[in-house]
């Protein structure tokens, strides 16, 4: 090669000129090195199936996009590129000669004239900084040794690659690189569905790229003329106002965006934990099955299109794969049906509600405080905590009495729930979280007893991989963003995990609150739990069949409260429908109890001494799945306690009772007082409740008894409900003539609730 350079090239090899033209030969890279060296601004997140499902921008210094091959531009840029920037392009050796000695001619008289530099010649400059130009313009030595180059090019190359790779390679307009960056920025297409108008406008850019929009104009008039000409018809007619119109419009258009796919957040996501210090390479494999991603995308779209009128526009899907904890579907949000579609509801914290519960429950099994049959009261309570009187509510304002601990976390309800807690305590129940990888910035005490109803915030992507802990018999490992064996860590005693999985897959324990026929209830085997925040800020779905966990948020991004929407009917019928896509063709088995595990008929006893012949058992008999050494044959109550307030939630195993009230009061013959609530008690109201869902239970022991409250009558019996108002309360209890039999003084606490909701007053 280098024989046949310095015979074609002698005048190269004297005097000091020989420097510049080695250093010419040896700066050509081959073609597919320079291919190969190309770096888009854009990323492509590939789908294990190869597919791109996310272009992502991450390179803010410069706008480049793919590298498009010559075949795949439009014929009508090809000709325009070639007419404005070199006619003979097909015909030189990488100089034209005749346009440089017009152009030497015409700059001895001081005449305009067309510069002389070459396709061939300008991509030299492209691919080598020496031969670039300058402010000043080049050099003598910059121009021979381009001018050098552009002829070693030449001979290196082929016409069609030296072509293609200066339409990759040539900067447009301002941040603009290459003629995929253009043409999807200006015109909105891919560079092959360039017309002749567009093309014209793109071959006056590269003389030009950031000039004002009339000169671009005026030039792409004076190219298109040279397009349509046809021989013998003379000059072409181009309507060079309209295209200044076109131009203007075109050079104001920014149509490439930063980011284009149905995985933008999982996108931003892996990028960050993948390549935190290192450069991002232009195609990045994941996880992500492409089918599925669509499908929850689409799915979760459907369903808040179906929301739409109750206040509520966000929504998250995750679908993690249970052995090895990759991610397959990621949807952070409901994109264009949101005002905050960049807020990624996968990672957002958000109050996770009653699906906390399946974790407090399991450590009250594996601690063996509760089996899966032990009765628990479901029934108002008033637990007392160093602030005052926490009184918690269930969801549909109903009490259901003595259920067994099945029948609780199936049908989600709270009073039971946070019994458990009682027994648990928060503190303990707060490292159980941290196990199952829910670390909560604040402590166990912190919260409370309203740690069993998720008054923490957590984000759905920890969440879901925490149910996934269940899934695996208790087994906890982090979650995958590659293909790898996972490495677990016990987390759950694996008993209780199983226990607390074939409750939440019982669709008869969950009617008692979502119905028989509920939207939860799959042709196959899946165990779920629904959750409602406060205010129905937050909902959620989350649950897990044989091989793969789901969750699902819907909500506001604002934090904004939903209007009547509950577990079944906001994010439920999501986790459905993407549990039914992926077990379209693929089973689902219930899992096999873990060894130990003790199967034992139980039957349960009536709520209280019931009449001879009419006794009605609490439950029904059934067989029911106990830690070994737990297992017992009835469940009952000796009686049922009057004062329901007891501040320890009762229903642990003995050998006779399951949960064991205090005797009822004798009132014959006693004088009367007033049992609930006790003196001093400091009532908080909850902001996020409304006040006429927070009714305070008052009740007494006697008969023929009056309540009355700061001096105004309020009512008859041993028991009324009344709806707490701000501010220092006497409670006096009277008999029919008036006289006060006893007397109790509260407080209670709470802001912003209207005077007019205060019953009474």
């Amino acid at each position: 090669m280098t024989e046949r350079w310095w015979t074609v090239r002698p005048w190269c090899a004297g005097g000091a000129l020989w420097v510049v033209c080695a250093s010419a030969a040896w700066a050509i890279p081959p073609f597919g090195e320079v291919r190969a060296d190309f770096q888009p601004s854009d990323t492509l997140i590939l789908s294990r199936e190869g597919e791109v499902l996310q272009r992502l921008r991450v390179d803010a210094t410069v706008r480049r996009g793919q590298w498009v091959p010559l075949a795949e531009v439009s014929p009508a840029l090809r000709q325009a590129l070639v007419l404005s920037e070199d006619k003979r392009f097909f015909e030189h050796s990488g100089v034209d000669w005749r346009a440089a000695s017009a152009a030497a001619w015409g700059n001895l008289w001081n005449q305009r004239t067309r510069g002389a530099s070459t396709i061939t010649m300008q991509l030299a400059g492209l691919l080598d900084g020496d031969w670039r130009q300058g402010p000043g313009g080049r050099s003598v030595a910059q121009k021979l040794g381009q001018t050098v180059a552009a002829q070693v090019l030449d001979r290196r190359w082929r016409k069609d690659q030296i072509l293609e790779a200066y339409l990759n390679l040539v900067p447009f307009r301002s941040e603009l690189v290459g003629i995929d960056a253009l043409s999807r920025t200006l015109f909105g297409k891919a560079a092959h569905g360039l017309d002749d108008r567009e093309a014209a406008v793109a071959a006056a850019l590269v003389r030009a790229p950031n000039a004002r929009p009339a000169l671009v104009a005026q030039r792409a008039c004076g190219v298109l003329r040279d397009m349509q000409q046809r021989p013998g018809n003379g000059a072409a007619r181009v309507d060079c106002d309209a295209l200044d119109l076109f131009t203007t419009a075109a050079l104001q258009r920014r149509a490439f965006d930063a980011s284009d796919g149905v995985a933008p957040h999982f996108a931003r996501y892996l990028l960050r934990q993948r390549f935190k210090d290192g450069a991002v390479p232009e195609r990045v494999p994941s996880t992500l099955r492409a089918p599925l991603q669509r499908f929850a995308v689409q799915s979760l779209q459907q369903q808040l299109r179906e929301l739409r009128g109750r206040h509520v526009e966000d929504g998250a899907v995750l679908v993690l794969d249970n052995a090895t904890g990759a991610v397959l579907a990621w949807v952070g949000s409901s994109g264009a049906l949101s005002q905050a579609g960049e807020v990624d509801g996968v990672l957002a914290l958000r109050q996770p509600g009653s699906t906390l519960k399946p974790f407090l429950y399991a450590q009250a099994i594996a601690e063996q405080r509760l089996t899966a049959a032990s009765l628990v009261q479901d029934s108002p309570a008033q637990i007392t905590t160093a602030s005052g009187l926490y009184i918690p509510q269930n969801y549909d304002r109903q009490f259901k009495g003595w259920v067994s601990v099945r029948t609780a976390l199936a049908a989600s309800l709270n009073v039971p729930a946070v019994r458990a807690l009682v027994m648990v305590t928060p503190d303990a129940f707060h490292r159980q979280l941290a196990a199952v990888g829910l670390p909560l910035r604040e402590s166990g005490d912190y919260f409370g007893y309203s740690l069993a109803l998720g008054s923490p915030e957590v984000p759905l992507l920890h969440l879901t991989n925490a149910f996934r802990t269940l899934a695996n018999g208790g087994r906890a490992s982090a979650v995958a963003l590659a293909d790898a064996k996972a490495h677990f860590t016990p987390a759950i005693d694996a008993h209780a995990a199983y226990i607390v999985g074939d409750i939440l897959s019982d669709g008869n324990a969950r009617a008692r609150t979502f119905g028989a026929d509920s939207v939860l209830a799959t042709r196959f085997w899946s165990a779920v739990k629904t959750g409602t925040s406060k205010d129905m800020r937050d909902n959620w779905a989350v649950g897990w069949s044989e091989r793969y966990t789901v969750g699902v948020w819907v909500g506001n991004a604002s934090g904004a409260a939903m209007h009547d929407v509950s577990g079944t009917s906001g994010a439920a019928p999501v986790w459905a429908a993407v549990m039914g896509f992926l077990h379209a063709r693929e089973p689902s088995r219930p899992p096999g109890a873990p060894a130990g595990l003790v199967r034992a008929a139980v039957r349960f006893g009536p709520a209280q001494p019931p009449p001879a012949g009419n006794a009605q058992p609490l439950e029904a008999a059934r067989e029911e799945w106990f830690v070994p050494g737990t297992q017992q044959a009835l469940f009952a109550m000796d009686s049922v306690a009057v004062d329901a307030d007891e501040s320890s939630a009762r229903g642990q195993k003995s050998s006779k009772t399951a949960a064991r009230g205090a005797p009822a009061p004798a009132t014959t013959g006693a004088a009367a007082r007033i049992t609930a609530p006790p003196p001093g008690t400091i009532v908080a109201l909850d902001p996020d409740i409304p006040p006429a869902r927070q009714r305070l239970h008052l009740r007494a022991s006697g008969q023929g008894l009056h309540w009355r409250l700061d001096g105004k009558p309020l009512g008859r019996g041993p028991q009324v409900g009344w709806l707490p108002w701000p501010g220092r309360h006497v409670i006096q209890l009277t008999d029919a003539a008036g006289t006060v039999l006893d007397e109790v003084r509260i407080e209670v606490r709470g802001a912003g609730v209207r005077a007019s909701a205060a019953p009474g007053r």
